[in-house]
């Protein structure tokens, strides 16, 4: 039986040293550019294309509300997944932008947080503090979806900072990713959800 490598953090500082890296992507990312989605992005990471990523595989997620998550269920929408760590500060500030975005009511877009902490007895009271009503939270301790060692795995999510933020387009793949926290709750990402739920016109 194979062991599991459990991300660290300094497995996840070591993944964000290496960023430029090609990790489980079948092509370099490439930032925004003219004639492709708005610009998003903050002082210190801008949104990334990924090209030519495969569609995101069907995997059940364990889920805080009990069940599991599947990141293919969300048909015709949208899909923005953030992973995170209650040792991230970056990740205190962002997660509750997160779950107002998910509280938005916008019905093309949903909002999927992964925690990759390994104590899992530590989500739930986070989440609690931080009074998180409507995200989807998962767990993800064993890198089941996502590594920072990603060409170890099979996945779409390569783990190049902490936190990190996916967005699923419609036809179920990985059309880029933001690492760091970012607004998204800004009239700049809303142009950049308009942008992918009208098909990238």
């Amino acid at each position: 039986m194979t062991s599991v490598r459990v991300p660290t953090r300094r497995a996840v500082v070591a993944g964000m040293i290496g960023a430029g890296a090609s990790l489980a992507m079948p092509a370099a990312p490439v930032r925004a550019a003219s004639g492709g989605p708005p610009p998003f992005g903050t002082v210190r990471h801008q949104f990334t294309l990924v090209q030519g990523a495969r569609p995101v595989p069907p995997v059940a997620i364990p889920a805080l509300a009990g069940g599991a998550l599947d990141l293919t269920a969300f048909k015709g929408r949208l899909v923005l997944v953030n992973f995170w760590a209650t040792w991230c500060a970056a990740c205190r500030t962002e997660l509750p932008m997160l779950d107002r975005l998910a509280a938005s009511g916008r019905s093309d877009l949903a909002v999927v947080a992964v925690s990759t902490d390994r104590n899992r007895a530590q989500v739930a009271p986070y989440v609690k503090q931080l009074k998180l009503r409507h995200l989807a939270i998962g767990f993800d301790p064993g890198g089941l979806v996502s590594r920072v060692d990603a060409a170890e795995l099979d996945t779409p999510f390569a783990l190049y900072g902490m936190p990190i933020s996916f967005l699923i387009g419609l036809g179920g793949q990985v059309e880029g990713y933001m690492t760091g926290e970012a607004d998204w709750l800004s009239p700049e990402a809303g142009g950049l959800f308009d942008y992918y739920a009208s098909g990238g016109r």
